[in-house]
């Protein structure tokens, strides 16, 4: 014991510096990215024989108009074009064909080719050995590198340290899903528990490394972990009340019937739903935390009642706000089919029956519970934080200080 008692002043202050808080977020996210990453290599994915999308597409530039003219495609007029194509990879590299654009299909705007474009094309063979090239999609890679340029600068200008930690999470982010949920449901696991467990490492890395390690943080982290669990109750409990199979995406059905192992597509529709409200739940759930410490802050004197029913206030805007918004998302996604069902004049108490419109009704619904439940959990918990910000004794060495480092902090 004697040792540890010499050694405590030191230590003590080593954990009272930022920069030992500010290391703690970084060292935690190398950790799991490299667990990750370890994890994924064991995983064994099916090897289901097909090709993947894209792949028998290749890069081709339009050398030269040819010809421009009008066609006539099942009563509908358009422009179309024959343009002269350089193919640029593959093993017919450095050909130049003619390919049409718009005689055989009505095309849905009003982008037509020009040289110097770069497109996607399929090239095949006709029974006579002669080679045909058909346009697939333009190439956009360009600018959507210079959008996300753009939407990197930005976060960094306006957000500074904050910003950077930000981007980081987001890339964070993007490695659990793709290198650790996707491979585990492709490999059989059930895409539920998968895409809880995922949620959970992924949020509790990124609230970490984007907001630091403190008390503020810790509430926000373990609201989020409560919430997505009511959240996972919630859906399975609505699933099974409208008898959902998770059939009602076209992908779905593709993926059982062209992959060897076998996925339960209900599973991945519960999977689906938590993982598309956590994009929603973070911000709820931050934002909320955030008020709470802010109001103490300002107010000493609060309890844990004046301090709850303040910051619910604040809670009951932002949750009516973030519902009209998650409702106006899954609409504005849905748009096509809505006008397509208006147009057909069909009968909305019939079109709700339909799978496909069912799920999406569930999805925002149970999203949208699940950030009502998170404001009243977050509340009482970063409330229960924040009272105990001065009487937490040496535990507080290791939880860190009130806030992020910009604003508040106190000292012992």
């Amino acid at each position: 014991m004697r040792p540890f008692l010499i050694l405590q002043p030191v230590y003590t202050r080593m954990m009272k510096s930022r920069s030992i808080f500010a290391a703690i977020p970084l060292t935690l996210t190398v950790v799991v990215s490299i667990f990750l990453y370890s994890y994924s290599k064991k995983i064994n994915l099916p090897d289901s024989g097909i090709s993947a999308f894209g792949s028998e597409n290749i890069r081709a530039q339009v050398v030269e108009i040819i010809e421009d003219g009008e066609i006539d495609l099942g009563g509908t007029m358009q422009k179309y074009q024959i343009a002269r194509v350089i193919l640029q990879e593959g093993k017919y590299t450095g050909i130049t064909m003619e390919m049409d654009y718009g005689k055989r299909q009505i095309l849905s705007n009003v982008t037509y080719l020009q040289p110097g474009d770069e497109l996607l094309v399929t090239v095949g063979a006709r029974p006579d050995g002669v080679l045909t090239v058909y346009f697939s999609d333009f190439v956009r890679i360009n600018p959507l590198l210079w959008l996300t340029a753009v939407f990197a600068v930005a976060i960094l200008v306006i957000s500074g340290w904050k910003g950077l930690r930000s981007l980081l999470s987001m890339v964070f982010s993007l490695m659990v899903i793709i290198g650790f949920i996707i491979p585990l449901i492709l490999s059989g696991e059930d895409p539920l528990t998968v895409s809880i467990l995922g949620s959970i490492i992924l949020l509790a890395v990124t609230f970490y490394l984007t907001y630091g390690w403190n008390l503020k943080t810790h509430a926000a982290v373990l609201s989020m972990m409560l919430v997505l669990l009511i959240t996972g109750v919630l859906a399975v409990v609505a699933v099974n009340l409208t008898r959902l199979r998770g059939s009602g995406d076209e992908s779905a059905l593709f993926l059982i019937q062209m992959l060897s192992a076998q996925i339960n597509l209900r599973g991945l529709l519960l999977g689906g739903m938590i993982i598309g409200a956590l994009g929603v739940l973070d911000d709820l759930v931050t934002t909320q935390a955030s008020a709470v410490f802010e109001l103490h802050h300002a107010n000493k004197a609060f309890g844990f009642r004046e301090l709850y029913r303040s910051a619910m206030r604040i809670g009951q805007d932002h949750v009516a706000a973030t519902v009209n918004t998650l409702v106006l998302a899954y609409a504005g996604a849905s748009l096509p089919m809505l006008l397509l069902f208006s147009l057909g004049q069909g009968k909305f108490g019939t079109l709700v029956n339909f799978e496909f419109v069912a799920e999406e009704i569930v999805r925002t619904l149970v999203g949208s519970l699940g950030l009502i439940s998170a404001v009243p959990l977050t509340t009482a918990i970063a409330v229960f934080f924040a009272l105990r910000v001065d009487s937490l004794g040496w535990a507080r060495q290791f939880l860190g200080p009130e806030g992020s480092g910009e604003g508040h902090s106190h000292s012992h």
